[in-house]
C-alpha cells in the first residue's frame, strides 16, 4: 500500500452500534498494517455516500467501507455517478461488520478486522459487477441508485421495512426470519408485470422478485445459487403464486438451496430488467428500503474493483 492514499468509512451504529465500540481497535489495527490514512465517521443514512464521494475527490486510491451490507450499498454508490464509475483505478476494501453481511456469502471476505485487513494491505483486487436501478422514492420522485448485491420487490420490500422499524438486538437471521413469517402473514401476493430483455414479458402473480448479483439476501435466503458477481448479468428469480400454506411449507428451501426446485418458481437471466405494477410494491435494495415500483434496473459490468484475497491465501475466510 506504499505511496497509495487510503480513506475508511466507518458506520459507528452498524451491527446494533458495536462497531463505534471496535473502531479504536480496528484503527489502532490499520495504523501497524496500512501506515498514514484518514478516517470518516457516518452521522446518518446516507452519510456514507457523501463521504466517500469526497474521499475519492480528494484524492483516495482505496476506500474501506467498515459497516453491514446497508453502509457498503452507501459507499459503493460514492463511488458511481449517473455514468459510471467516477474514479477509475479506485479501489474498495471491506470490514464487514453489519448485521446480516450477506454479500460475503457469495464474495468470501473475513469478518476477523486483522484478516481483512492483511487482504486490503496485499491489494489484490477483482472488477465485480453492479447494478443500477431507477425507480420513484417515497415521494414519489425519480431516483437513481447502485447495488451490489440484491434487488427484490414484493415481499422483500415489506421484510426490509419491518426490520428496519424493529429492533436487530437478536442478530440478522433472527431479525429477519421474524419480520418474514409476520410479513407473510399479512401480506398479499402482487400483480407484477415484468420484462426481463427481449425474452420474458408477462403480468405474473408472485410474492417477490429477486434480481440478483449475489446468491444471498434477507438474512441468508439463498434466491440465486447460480449468480456470479462478475459474469454481467443478472440472475432474476420470481417467486409465484403460491398459497399461504404452500409459502409457509416451502420455507426452507429459501435457506438451503432446494428454491429453485420448486415448480411455481421461475428464474431467468438478462442485463435490463423492468417492472411495474398497479399495486403498492416496495422495494429491498441490498437491505433497504428506499422506495416503491416501477424500476428499471440494468447491469454495470466490471463497475467497481473489489479488494479480496489472493486464490489459496492465508487471509482467506
Amino acid at each position: 500500500m506504499a505511496g497509495r492514499r487510503v480513506a475508511f468509512i466507518v458506520n459507528p451504529n452498524a451491527a446494533r452500534g458495536t462497531v463505534g465500540k471496535e473502531w479504536p481497535s480496528i484503527q489502532d489495527l490499520a495504523k501497524q498494517r496500512l501506515g498514514a490514512f484518514q478516517s470518516f465517521l457516518t452521522a446518518g443514512p446516507g452519510h456514507a455516500t457523501t463521504l466517500t464521494r469526497s474521499a475519492l475527490e480528494q484524492g483516495a486510491d482505496v476506500v474501506v467501507c467498515v459497516g453491514g451490507d446497508g453502509t457498503l450499498n452507501e459507499v459503493v454508490n460514492g463511488f458511481m455517478g449517473e455514468d459510471g464509475p467516477l474514479r477509475a483505478g479506485a479501489e474498495l476494501g471491506f470490514i464487514p461488520r453489519g448485521t446480516g453481511c450477506d454479500f460475503i456469502k457469495t464474495v468470501p471476505l473475513p469478518t476477523a478486522p486483522d484478516r481483512a485487513l492483511d487482504i486490503i494491505k496485499d491489494a489484490h483486487a477483482r472488477h465485480i459487477d453492479l447494478g443500477r436501478i431507477r425507480y420513484r422514492d417515497h415521494q414519489g420522485k425519480p431516483s437513481l441508485r447502485y447495488f451490489h448485491n440484491v434487488t427484490s420487490f414484493g415481499l422483500g420490500g415489506e421484510v426490509d421495512d419491518r426490520v428496519n422499524r424493529t429492533t436487530k438486538a437478536f442478530g440478522g437471521f433472527v431479525s429477519f426470519i421474524w419480520a418474514t413469517l409476520f410479513s407473510i402473514l399479512i401480506y398479499d401476493k402482487k400483480q407484477i408485470h415484468l420484462k426481463v430483455d427481449e425474452v420474458f414479458n408477462q403480468t405474473v402473480a408472485c410474492w417477490n422478485v429477486a434480481v440478483a448479483n449475489g446468491q444471498y439476501h434477507g438474512g441468508g435466503m439463498w434466491v440465486a445459487p447460480d449468480a456470479r458477481v462478475d459474469d454481467g448479468i443478472f440472475h432474476v428469480t420470481v417467486i409465484g403464486d403460491f398459497t399461504l400454506p404452500e409459502v409457509f411449507w416451502n420455507l426452507p428451501k429459501l435457506y438451503n438451496g432446494k428454491l429453485l426446485q420448486l415448480e411455481k418458481v421461475r428464474t431467468l437471466t438478462g442485463k435490463r430488467i423492468e417492472a411495474s405494477s398497479e399495486q403498492r410494491v416496495l422495494l429491498d435494495v441490498d437491505g433497504e428500503q428506499p422506495g416503491q415500483l416501477p424500476v428499471i434496473l440494468d447491469i454495470v459490468p466490471k463497475a467497481i474493483q473489489l479488494l479480496i484475497p489472493r486464490k489459496g491465501s492465508s487471509t482467506s475466510p
